[in-house]
């Protein structure tokens, strides 16, 4: 029975590897498409959990900080197969994207990227890439006006007040508002998920995630190492961005590039390459990493930015059947949700727009591409690649 139960477990796992592999390789187009490709994949074609169960994760997903497409991912591989599942869907989804934004990295070493014609075509892909999230964004996340007025008190702020702790106060603020506004809203689903780790694991999983936001600031403090300053810096990134990849922009920038770990043109280089491959935008990470410290920086980098990721959705799914269904938490979540878009409009201005957009021409050239990306609804890559050929021949126009 035992020898039975491990084939099945085995066949599971390697099963779980080889799709989430396929999707790692294959999946372009941000957070919001990954969730279409997992359902495409998961739930229509194999059958590995219900439509109402995937949408009761999408929803605990998108109300944790971090990358909510990995999030979803680990937890359907957790359900699949357990914990173990989880690591293997994490690992297939998140590689590939990880091998080459490190080898990018590498590759761009010892060249002057600030001269770099293409590297401006690449930063102005971003102009692009963001734009059309904040259009998606904000059409689902602020549809009536208390909500576009959170957005908009976001934006003053953290546009004004470019600091961390702004951009923390005002995710707290706008979930406070939230839960004024729309603590009476009824939520009908009362159906339930089933979540192979009990209720103690998942206990032990959020004191970790609390315990290292608070530990590691203080070790890397009385230590002078700079494996830990970097982990850290990934981690409290990885631990308060809400809204996915898009939004870890600014706090990102913010703890490299003023500290002089990597310049602005490099930065924006990476943000714009990361686009250009399929994946989690959250791989990003390695891509800093590598710049920072070699392939063993981009590891670091990807393990830490991904850790809060893992802890919170092993430790709050357990408890997610009696937390989705109080209206006070979902309307917290309305509230922080509005916020998002506020602070992605910020990222949108600066650094992206005042970094890109220089010159009419570059002007001109983004509206092609965003025709491209959002009219012609042509692949990611091919915008990309067409941003990077389009920087060179720009200097002529």
């Amino acid at each position: 029975m035992n020898k039975d139960t491990n084939k099945i477990n085995f066949k599971s796992l390697l099963e779980i590897l080889f799709v989430s592999t396929c999707l790692g390789l294959t999946s372009f187009g941000g957070p919001i498409a990954h969730l279409g490709y997992f359902h495409e994949e998961y739930v229509r074609k194999r059958k590995w959990m219900d439509e109402k169960s995937y949408a009761d994760l999408v929803a605990l997903c998108q109300f944790l900080p971090g990358p909510a497409s990995s999030q979803v991912g680990i937890g359907i591989g957790v359900m699949r197969a357990g914990l173990l599942g989880g690591i293997l869907a994490f690992i297939g989804f998140t590689l590939p994207s990880v091998i080459a934004l490190i080898l990018f990295a590498l590759l761009i070493q010892g060249s002057n990227v600030t001269d770099a014609s293409w590297i401006h075509g690449l930063k102005i892909v971003a102009v692009v890439i963001v734009a059309h999230a904040i259009l998606g964004m904000a059409g689902k996340l602020t549809p009536d006006l208390p909500r576009k007025s959170i957005a908009l008190f976001a934006l003053v702020g953290t546009l004004l007040w470019q600091t961390a702790f702004i951009q923390i106060g005002v995710i707290i603020l706008a979930g406070v508002v939230g839960y004024v506004i729309y603590k009476n809203q009824s939520d009908s689903n009362q159906t339930q998920l089933i979540f192979p780790i009990s209720k103690k694991i998942g206990a032990i999983c959020l004191f970790l995630f609390f315990g290292l936001l608070i530990f590691l600031p203080i070790l890397r403090e009385i230590t002078s190492l700079s494996w830990v300053a970097l982990f850290d810096s990934f981690y409290r990134s990885g631990s308060l961005v809400f809204g996915g990849g898009h939004v870890v922009l600014p706090l990102l920038q913010k703890e490299f590039v003023p500290t002089g770990w990597l310049s602005q043109d490099s930065f924006l280089a990476g943000y714009g390459a990361t686009q250009a491959v399929p994946g989690p935008l959250f791989t990003f990470a390695a891509y800093i990493g590598a710049v920072i410290n070699g392939w063993k920086g981009g590891l670091i980098a990807t393990i830490a930015i991904f850790l809060p990721a893992f802890l919170l959705i092993l430790g709050t799914l357990p408890f997610w059947n009696q937390l989705r269904r109080n209206p006070k938490v979902k309307g917290a979540l309305i509230g922080v949700n509005a916020a998002v878009v506020g602070i992605l409009i910020s990222a949108f201005y600066d650094p992206i727009w005042t970094s890109a957009i220089l010159k009419p021409v570059d002007f001109a050239f983004s509206a092609v591409l965003f025709s491209m990306l959002v009219y012609w609804k042509l692949p990611p890559w091919i915008i990309v690649v067409t941003g990077a050929f389009g920087g060179v021949l720009l200097p002529f126009i």
